[in-house]
């Protein structure tokens, strides 16, 4: 079970989509412009997103942007997708005060990609009854490990994620709310994160939900040797290991495509439930089997 908001999730079977929606220029894809978010958003929930991640920073290299600039990328588009859209929306920030603004905006969850790093992080997320997603990251963002492949990375991952969820769980974020990302890519090599995404069983093992994180990531262009825009083939066959390996919320930036996994993935694997399918129709107007309302 899922709890997103006042929303809770049967995902036993049927893994969620979590529609990518960056703020940030020159982002994959860029909807900067408020506008062009808000069509994105629609095209998203259209396509079959049960839930929005609206980014106003970038993980990967380059200058930090201040609380300033991250609050003006992410808060607006926030509020206008809470008045337009019946979907639980997550803030993808690390930073504490930035999550509060989003909260208030309407967001239901907080996506961190340091690890909890900000002390107010977690309390905030506890204050306003939201969701959490634990990351792990083997150095701060924007830094690439150079180290070549680890085969402890998976045991460290998962030590590292357990002891996220417990603090989380210790702050008064109940268990259901607490998602996990194994951070493919975060300061790892492309052996690390596809070692990490074939032990996806080992992370749903913790008893949280797992969030896989693999849409059109540089990993997957470094195995193939292909441009990140090249990369529609491969995110849907990560989608696929990932469900069967456990993970329940697919963080996608093609929609449909990652709706299509889910649904042929719920029909096939869990015996006796050839209604998967026919059920996950909602998912289109972004009710996706949720139990209860906004």
């Amino acid at each position: 079970m899922v709890a997103l908001g006042s929303r809770r999730y049967d995902v036993a079977f049927r893994a969620l989509v979590m529609g990518i929606l960056d703020r940030t220029p020159g982002s994959f894809p860029d909807r900067y412009d408020l506008d062009a978010s808000c069509r994105r958003a629609e095209q998203l929930v259209h396509d079959g997103a049960d839930l929005l991640d609206v980014g106003g920073v970038t993980a990967g290299r380059g200058a930090e942007a201040s609380e300033a600039e991250e609050l003006d990328q992410l808060v607006p588009v926030i509020e206008a997708l809470h008045v337009r859209f019946d979907v639980p929306l997550s803030c993808d920030t690390s930073r504490a005060a930035v999550a509060r603004a989003a909260f208030a905006a309407g967001a239901a969850v907080a996506n961190d990609v340091s690890g909890f790093t900000d002390p107010g992080y977690l309390p905030a997320a506890a204050a306003a009854g939201a969701s959490v997603v634990a990351t792990h990251v083997r150095m701060a963002p924007r830094v690439r490990d150079p180290r070549s492949g680890d085969d402890e990375v998976l045991g460290e991952v998962a030590a590292a994620l357990r002891t996220q969820a417990e603090r989380a769980e210790a702050t008064g974020i109940a268990r259901e709310r607490i998602l996990l990302d194994a951070g493919l890519d975060l300061g790892k090599t492309a052996e690390q994160s596809l070692a990490l995404l074939r032990g996806s069983p080992v992370l749903a093992a913790l008893g949280y939900p797992v969030l896989l994180s693999a849409s059109h990531k540089p990993f997957l262009g470094a195995l193939l040797a292909l441009e990140v825009s090249e990369l529609a083939d491969a995110t849907v066959a990560a989608h696929s290991l990932g469900i069967i390996g456990g993970c329940r919320v697919l963080r996608a930036h093609d929609a449909r495509a990652a709706r299509r996994v889910a649904d042929v993935l719920a029909a096939v694997l869990p015996a006796g439930r050839p209604s998967a399918v026919h059920s996950s129709r909602a998912a289109a107007s972004g009710s996706a089997h949720p139990q209860g309302g906004r």
